[in-house]
């Protein structure tokens, strides 16, 4: 109980520990949920809590195996509903599908609104999610929607315990400048910028550097890092021009096809990522460093339960 109503946290199989962390951080234990599966795949979701007249918030991130975390939060969103809880609110730390927020060619499906779609239509009350790969996908909901950004914490964490002294960010491609800006101001550096030609999905061309990064220390941040393509172009074009050291930070470690293999052979001293995604110990790269999000997201819920200001926690991390 956390004011006046009861609150009930719940957590799916994708955000197990991040969970914990979030009901360590609220002094709330997680409620009990079963989940199994059939022999042919279907997922089955009991909830092994009193939810009634709660308010419930139901943790759970859709990375890989996306369509089963999507299904299982679904699931449990219509468990909870159908049991009567007075609100309930998904929290989804990292939103899969959220690229396809845009047709680019015809007979194309607009897949992060679909997914918006079921959620809502699930019973979904509110979304509370971090770093949307684009903002306008809150407008794909017709439930509020709190978008949260980790960069106050990435920032926090680069200032604590790595070098600013002669550094500066750089945007890894034009479309990630508004963000790269807004940490090179939080860390009070210069901003650089890597302008690159994309040629087909999830491979890129790195055309040219616009900034000054001989021997400077170079910070490069992104939403996301997926095959790690445009991160390592960023990163060996940096070296070309003479950077000195070269730290990748980024929200959403995705991770897939060889991208570890990538940044393990790349020229990077330090990479550093949320916990958004679980990386799992067997797949951590050597020089990977994890920074917990459960302070932000457990504040958020503690606010959002008390119907207190959500937008004081950015601290000028909008974008």
């Amino acid at each position: 109980m956390i004011g006046d109503r009861k609150l009930v946290l719940l957590s799916g199989r994708a955000s197990a520990s991040l969970s914990q962390e979030i009901a360590e951080y609220l002094s709330t234990p997680l409620g009990a949920v079963h989940t199994s599966q059939f022999s042919d795949g279907e997922i089955f979701i009991k909830i092994e809590e009193n939810v009634r007249g709660a308010d419930v918030y139901i943790i759970q991130s859709t990375h890989h195996p996306s369509s089963d975390h999507i299904i299982e939060l679904c699931l449990m969103i219509d468990a909870c509903r159908r049991a009567s809880a007075e609100r309930i609110n998904a929290v989804i730390p990292y939103f899969g599908y959220a690229r396809q927020d845009r047709k680019t060619q015809g007979r194309v499906p607009l897949s992060a609104k679909v997914i918006a779609n079921m959620i809502s239509g699930a019973g979904a009350d509110r979304v509370i999610t971090c770093d949307l790969h684009t903002g306008q996908i809150q407008g794909f909901f017709d439930i509020p929607v709190d978008h949260l950004y980790a960069g106050k914490s990435i920032c926090n964490f680069v200032k604590e315990f790595y070098p600013l002294e002669n550094a500066v960010v750089v945007s890894p491609d034009v479309g990630n400048v508004k963000r790269s800006r807004s940490y090179a101001m939080r860390l009070n550096l210069p901003l650089a910028i890597i302008d690159k030609r994309r040629q087909r999905a999830n491979q890129s061309e790195v055309m040219h550097v616009v900034g000054d990064v001989a021997g400077k220390t170079c910070y490069i941040f992104d939403d996301m890092i997926d095959t790690g393509g445009t991160i390592c172009n960023a990163v060996y074009a940096l070296v070309e021009k003479g950077a000195k050291d070269i730290y990748v930070g980024c929200t959403h470690a995705v991770f897939s096809g060889s991208a570890r293999e990538n940044l393990g052979k790349a020229p990077v001293k330090m990479v550093f990522c949320s916990n958004t995604i679980p990386q799992q110990p067997c797949n951590k790269l050597k020089n990977l460093q994890v920074i917990s999000v459960a302070p932000l997201l457990g504040e958020t819920l503690r606010r959002v339960h008390l119907n207190q200001s959500v937008s004081e926690l950015f601290g000028g991390m909008e974008l």
